[in-house]
């Protein structure tokens, strides 16, 4: 097969009338790196450097340079604070119950604060501790703490542990009392998520209440095994009729 790059006069005419494409030109590897540098020269140097860098560096730059300099440094630390403060937390943290007031309900503004009573003799309590420890790592925006109860609150019924209860701005926006409300014996890290999500403390990538899926499951299940023996029964009155 003929190529159709080749220089023939044939091709130059099939060309001109348009059945050949136009002739690729040979790309110029010199054009492409000075392209390549004059795409390089327009990054300024200091968009390359960090914080400390560019206080090194301050010396080697114009007017102009250190005005955008400056632009740009401030937008570095706006997003440096703004990471930094998303991530200010990250674990469960211990408190004793003279600093309730600070930790809690005197909190920064607008941050959510999760705190566990607890009483290290019960297991659910030791159970809630670890899905909030590992809670606390997951969502570090918010703040998570615990408390032995009898630091918080003198004579507090065992009835009543564990004890969650979510704050924000000073405010209870939730509160889970006793095995019942925080999630029974078995409960699973992801149904201890979703109730915090339903309060609004953080924000959650789970599409569906865990525990709901396990329910409706069980009542599948209960619901068939009645009809089996519905069935059954209905099956053995007429075995009797006959």
């Amino acid at each position: 097969m003929q190529d159709p790059n080749e220089d023939t006069e044939w091709n130059d005419i099939l060309r001109d009338f348009g059945i050949l494409p136009p002739k690729e030109e040979p790309k110029d590897e010199i054009e492409e790196m000075v392209l390549r540098l004059q795409k390089e020269a327009m990054v300024k140097p200091y968009e390359k450097m960090t914080l400390a860098q560019l206080k090194e560096a301050e010396d080697e730059f114009d007017d102009e340079d250190m005005r955008a300099i400056e632009i740009y440094r401030e937008k570095r630390l706006q997003e440096w604070k703004a990471l930094k403060k998303k991530q200010k937390f990250g674990e469960l943290r211990e408190i004793s119950g003279n600093q309730y007031v600070n930790e809690v309900t005197n909190a920064e503004k607008d941050v959510w604060v999760i705190i566990h009573l607890y009483r290290s003799s019960i297991p659910m309590c030791s159970l809630v501790n670890q899905h909030l420890s590992l809670l606390a790592r997951k969502f570090p925006e918010t703040k998570f703490v615990k408390a032995i109860v009898n630091s918080c609150i003198q004579h507090y019924h065992d009835n009543c542990l564990p004890t969650i209860f979510v704050y924000k701005n000073g405010q209870i926006e939730g509160k889970f009392i006793g095995i019942i409300e925080c999630g029974g014996i078995n409960l699973k890290l992801e149904e201890l998520e979703w109730k915090l999500a339903e309060v609004g403390a953080i924000q959650t990538d789970l599409e569906e209440n865990p525990k709901r899926v396990i329910v409706d499951v069980m009542v599948s299940s209960i619901r068939n095994t009645s009809i089996y023996d519905d069935t059954n029964s209905s099956n053995s009155d007429n075995d009797d009729t006959k």
